[in-house]
């Protein structure tokens, strides 16, 4: 698990990123330990980073991400981090989104801290009274002027990073002002969805049968002996059910084409068909009803018949 906090001074980020590590067994981050740990170990981004400061200047984003780089790197961080006080600024997390690609690594959320800043001072002030009372000594942070100056520092800073995370879609926002066991159980919440969020897809789980229509109760067959036969059970297939559920499953075998029709007559109507005659006796009569022709008087020529 890789988290980043977000969030003011003064909003809770230290709290709970310690309940983190206890709980879920992760490493704490913060740029200021890395730095000095790089440094005492004498690594070559830890001198320099130590030129850089004997000098009085500002450690670039680039020498800041080699070091969280190597830190990932050692055995501990496998299992998870949280990263406390860095990024700071857009263009620092965009290296970070870099370098963790290289690693083949991402982020698996961030978490912002929203709180009043009106409120904080509050806080900061009863604080310091608070420990006066007590007689401690008061820490470096305990100061409103300090407080005030960091704030607008953040709200400069830092707070675009929330835009940013947001659209990648691993933002996800606490009110800080809640009491701590609330906010710590608010930000259990938000990772378990989220871990649920990225856990590979299963298997779908299987649906519920929609109710159907009731079956219809068949009357009882009277067999040979002629007692009424038992009713087969609800949703028992009879034969006559399964022998019509099987003819309907087998395929109608489909008519084989027609033959082309062919133009070559056969031979017995290519014959002409013989024209019947008339009988002699029907052709006299019609011959004898048969007025003679208008177009000649002259009188027919009689012939002899042989």
């Amino acid at each position: 698990m890789r988290l980043i906090l977000l969030g003011p001074p003064g909003a809770g980020k230290g709290t709970q990123a310690q309940r983190l590590v206890a709980t879920h067994g992760l490493v704490q981050l913060s740029t200021g330990d890395m730095l000095r740990a790089a440094v005492n170990a004498g690594t070559p981004v830890g001198l320099r980073a130590k030129e850089l400061m004997a000098r009085g200047e500002l450690v670039p984003d680039d020498v800041v991400v080699a070091i969280v780089s190597d830190r990932i790197d050692e055995p501990d961080a496998h299992k998870g981090f949280i990263l406390d006080g860095f990024p700071r600024t857009v263009p620092q997390a965009h290296a970070l989104d870099r370098m963790l690609r290289e690693k083949g690594l991402k982020l698996d959320a961030v978490i912002e801290l929203k709180v009043d800043e009106g409120i904080l001072l509050d806080r900061i002030e009863r604080r310091i009274a608070e420990t006066k009372a007590r007689g401690e000594p008061l820490r470096a942070d305990d100061d409103p002027q300090v407080l005030h100056r960091r704030l607008l520092a953040y709200r400069d800073q830092t707070a675009p990073l929330a835009t940013y995370y947001q659209l990648q879609n691993v933002l996800r926002s606490v009110d800080g002002m809640a009491p701590i066991p609330e906010v710590s159980r608010a930000i259990d919440r938000m990772l378990k969805a989220r871990s649920g969020e990225r856990a590979p897809a299963g298997k779908a789980p299987p649906q519920a049968e929609k109710p159907g229509k009731p079956p219809v109760p068949t009357p009882a067959r009277k067999s040979a002996t002629g007692k009424a036969a038992a009713s087969p059970p609800a949703g028992a297939k009879t034969p006559a059910v399964a022998a019509a559920k099987a003819s309907a499953k087998t395929k109608v075998p489909k008519a084989p084409a027609k033959a082309p029709k062919t133009k070559a007559k056969t031979k017995a109507n290519s014959k002409p068909k013989a024209k019947t005659k008339a009988p002699k006796s029907a052709r006299r009569a019609s011959a004898a009803r048969k007025p003679p022709s208008r177009k000649s008087n002259r009188p027919r020529r009689l012939t002899k018949r042989h």
